[in-house]
């Protein structure tokens, strides 16, 4: 069934109002944050739970600077000429889990096409250093698609993370307007590749729901992320950053995200978390339990 396409300036549903980003424990974090010159994708993908999940004590970090060298439709990510990689930025973000003395900590990257390893060096480097720092810190990464590459994601995987997470963010067919310069078939190639690697690490992938797509190519992607042995699945609506990025084309109801979920676990994944305000690493702790 197609999903319909809405007033461009319709009003968010109750069920999108996310706590305001304001609290002791808000302002505390960010002050070290900046204080450890570091970036989260809290902030710099403008993500709606930025409230609430450093108010509980919890960010995603942002390696590898905040430009990104692709253009994606839906993220509000700087875009441009990358900038030079911190080799000390792996021990910074471990000082920085250190201080919130957490015991999952999540890591992602923007995507780094000029590098030949696509940023998997610096990953490798911030797992272990985090490690080294929290012993019995679990960490999850979640990764760009490397441009395909194998060796990179074999870097990654030789450090054992607890979660390897890749996003496809879309169904196929929109590729070209969501995830220019990317690919669904390369995704779920690096996702299998991932697993085939570690097969006790558990995988996962998140994708956006709003943009346009239909309930069967919903379906036809958990199904392919399910084929490729994906354990997780996170599912969320699409939120617009700003009036350059693409419009929101429907806002998916809690009833149609619980259906996805149960969809999902009868298709064999460990764990769907589905809702208008979930995002990859939403959560995550709670998912991998």
């Amino acid at each position: 069934m197609l999903v319909t396409i809405e007033a461009p300036k319709k009003e968010r549903p109750n069920w999108l109002r996310a706590p305001a980003p304001v609290g002791d424990t808000y302002r505390d974090l960010k002050d070290l944050i900046t204080r450890l010159g570091l970036h989260t994708v809290c902030e710099s993908a403008a993500c709606p739970n930025v409230g609430d999940c450093w108010n509980r004590g919890t960010a995603t970090f942002m390696i590898l600077g905040n430009v990104c060298t692709r253009r994606c439709g839906f993220c509000a990510v700087q875009k441009g000429a990358p900038m030079a990689v911190d080799f000390d930025e792996p021990r910074r973000v471990a000082e920085a889990v250190a201080a919130m003395d957490l015991k999952y900590a999540v890591v992602t990257s923007v995507n780094r096409d000029d590098r030949k390893d696509g940023g998997a060096l610096l990953f490798s480097m911030t797992i272990r250093a985090i490690r080294e720092r929290i012993p019995g810190c679990k960490v999850e990464v979640l990764v760009p698609d490397f441009q395909g590459s194998h060796e990179a994601m074999e870097i990654v995987m030789a450090e054992r993370p607890d979660v390897l997470n890749h996003n496809t963010e879309t169904v196929p067919r929109m590729y070209r307007q969501v995830r220019l310069g990317a690919g669904s078939e390369r995704s779920l190639d690096l996702l299998a590749y991932a697993k085939k690697l570690r097969p006790d690490v558990p995988t996962k992938s998140g994708v956006m729901l709003g943009l346009g797509e239909t309930e069967e190519e919903v379906l036809t992607v958990m199904r392919d992320l399910r084929s490729s042995n994906v354990d997780i699945l996170t599912l969320g609506q699409y939120l617009r950053p700003s009036p350059k990025h693409l419009p929101v084309i429907r806002y998916v109801s809690p009833a149609d995200f619980d259906n996805f979920r149960r969809i999902g676990m009868e298709m064999g994944y460990g764990h769907v978390e589905a809702g208008p305000l979930v995002r990859s690493s939403y959560h995550a702790d709670e998912a991998v339990r």
